[in-house]
């Protein structure tokens, strides 16, 4: 007979690493936006509107 109590427990210690996992690379995308360089922005120029 399978032993339900060890399948479940195992199924939460992967399920936790998991989510650490998931949590460290948004810690980490966050540190690399905040890292980065302000982007530089350009303003084009208006196209006038054709009345229709």
């Amino acid at each position: 007979m399978p032993d339900y109590k060890e399948m479940y427990l195992h199924l939460m210690r992967e399920t936790e690493k998991s989510i650490r996992i998931l949590i460290e690379a948004q810690q980490e995308c966050e540190r690399l936006y905040l890292e980065s360089k302000e982007p530089v922005l350009s303003v084009l120029p208006a196209f006038p509107v054709e009345n229709e």
